[in-house]
């Protein structure tokens, strides 16, 4: 029995490696995440439950391994932990049962398996469950690196350092991140914009800053930072060291 996760990328069916690609045609069954009832707004990337809208991760999934061998797996993006651990307990669950047998379970998941991924936490609930099965995980593109390929950036060069956290964590730990790195990556801060902008402002690296959402989408941002409001959940922003943007062409 086997279980992989497989970064998919941030939503481009194209940034999904070749590795990724033949594991998903070959398993058994692919899991993909969807949204266990009503998200918060703007928060729902994980698409709506059995019967609606495909998620993110699914449309990449659709549009490089077919629909065959899918099964969706709902988990809460409430702020409870509660919500969120009987969430992973089903998902464990569900995929304990589906490699019984010695079959193969693939885990699509946006991104990288290893970056603020779904994956770890149920592929270490199915450890639990199954302690025989063997957990392995194909690297995906994330969307630092997207965004910074599309919005023309070197992020880090030389010996320059960088910080990569989610906003929230907190202020503070953003503004120490960029008191203390030469670039900073920010991801899950599309609700907590404001927050970006006052810590920017008071480092006084506002332009130094690329923002993106929807990477790779018909309504794909990427720009500089918006001067008000807030974004969709899955925001990035980089900072990058001044005069680092290059221009290019489309």
């Amino acid at each position: 029995m086997r279980l992989t996760g497989v970064g998919v990328g941030p939503g481009d069916p194209e940034l999904l490696t070749l590795k990724g690609q033949r594991l998903l045609g070959e398993a058994d069954v692919v899991f993909v995440p969807v949204a266990a009832g009503p998200a918060p707004a703007g928060q729902n990337h994980l698409g709506a439950g059995d019967g609606g809208e495909p998620g993110y991760a699914e449309r990449v999934v659709l549009a490089q391994a077919g629909s065959a061998h899918i099964q969706r797996l709902a988990f809460s993006l409430a702020d409870d932990p509660d919500s969120r651990a009987t969430s992973w307990a089903g998902a464990a669950d569900a995929v304990a049962a589906a490699i019984d047998g010695g079959r193969h379970a693939a885990f699509a998941t946006l991104g990288d398996p290893a970056v603020y991924a779904t994956f770890a936490y149920v592929a270490a609930a199915v450890a639990q469950r199954r302690p025989q099965v063997v957990i392995d995980t194909v690297p995906g593109v994330t969307a630092a690196q997207d965004l910074a390929a599309r919005a023309g950036v070197s992020i880090v060069e030389g010996e320059e350092t960088l910080a990569l956290l989610p906003i929230t964590a907190g202020q503070q730990r953003f503004t120490t991140a960029l008191a203390e790195h030469d670039a900073v990556i920010a991801y899950k801060g599309g609700a907590r914009l404001a927050e970006v902008r006052a810590a920017l402002a008071e480092a006084g690296r506002a332009d130094d800053a690329v923002y993106g959402a929807r990477l790779g989408l018909s309504d794909q941002v990427v720009g500089g930072l918006p001067a008000q409001g807030a974004g969709p959940y899955l925001s990035t922003v980089i900072v990058a060291p001044s005069g680092r943007r290059r221009s290019r062409r489309d």
